[in-house]
């Protein structure tokens, strides 16, 4: 008989912000649980700073743990980079999990949301090409030898990816390389990874795809787990906000909904991953990860 894979839905809009800040464009947390009646019920929190959001989540995931219930927690930001970043950086290992555990020591981020992104991508600039690439974006402050305002060339047949295979696939997501300005995404990556691997290590979970392979998931894969995290891109599930809701709360709520009605199906399985073998498995598994959602 078939069941749901999952009874909670956690989703994610990150910020890098510098200073704690709440409403739009600002951290926003949605979950979608079974409430007291145990009818599925959503509820929207936006925790000023990260460090909040962390304690928010790891809240909300123990005590979906103390209900046996399991939870599918998704991030808008990359757990990875692309292809090569971990040779580049002369990295050993898994490619995937030795960047994450290499920016998860360099990040530093205080309670208050400073953070040192800017230093840590020059200094991965430094280590994987010796120039201000390919990391770029940066407030005049913040600029150094290898770390530019702006871009400052085009991607090479040679260098490293602008675009993992996943944006490559979607068309729309800004490249992780972007420090700053709008959609920063480069941004998010550094200041969330951190977050994401100790909320992993903090519990039985599975990060997807390098934990979980990237295929259809079935009751099998997430025996035994408390959570899966994904990486998720909200503004594919176009959602009208309600009322004064904020464009991000909207947003995640789309995502808890529209993951849950898949569940309920039993449909949400094939969303993590091609059904027949496919050339680009090994890089996704390995070194950059996939968007929940976008079809290979």
């Amino acid at each position: 008989m078939s069941a749901r894979l999952f009874q909670a839905y956690v989703m994610v809009d990150w910020s890098a912000a510098a200073k704690p800040a709440t409403g739009a464009d600002s951290i926003w947390v949605g979950v979608l649980k079974r409430n007291v009646r145990f009818q599925m019920a959503f509820e929207a929190h936006n925790p000023p700073t990260r460090a909040e959001a962390e304690k928010l989540l790891n809240d909300v995931l123990d005590d979906l743990k103390r209900k046996r219930e399991r939870a599918l927690v998704g991030f808008d930001f990359p757990f990875a980079f692309p292809r090569g970043t971990a040779a580049a950086l002369k990295l050993p290992g898994e490619p995937w999990r030795a960047v994450m555990d290499f920016v998860a020591k360099e990040v530093k981020d205080k309670a208050d949301n400073a953070n040192n992104r800017f230093q840590v991508g020059a200094k991965m600039n430094r280590l994987m090409t010796g120039e201000a690439f390919p990391f770029w974006g940066a407030p005049a402050r913040d600029e150094q030898t290898m770390l530019s305002a702006k871009r400052v060339r085009e991607h090479r047949e040679s260098d490293l990816p602008e675009f993992r295979l996943a944006e490559d696939a979607v068309k729309g997501p800004s490249s992780v390389w972007k420090l700053y300005y709008q959609g920063s995404v480069g941004g998010q990556a550094l200041t969330g990874m951190p977050v994401v691997k100790r909320l992993r290590d903090a519990r039985p979970a599975k990060l997807w795809p390098f934990e979980t392979g990237w295929k259809p998931l079935g009751a099998d894969d997430v025996a035994g787990v408390d959570a899966v995290f994904a990486e998720i891109y909200p503004s594919m599930f176009a959602t009208a906000a309600k009322g004064a809701e904020v464009r991000d709360a909207a947003q995640v709520r789309g995502a808890c909904e529209r993951f849950n009605a898949l569940d309920e199906k039993f449909q949400l399985g094939a969303l993590f991953g091609p059904a027949k073998d496919d050339a680009r498995r090994d890089v996704v598994e390995r070194e950059e990860g996939w968007i929940l959602g976008v079809g290979a």
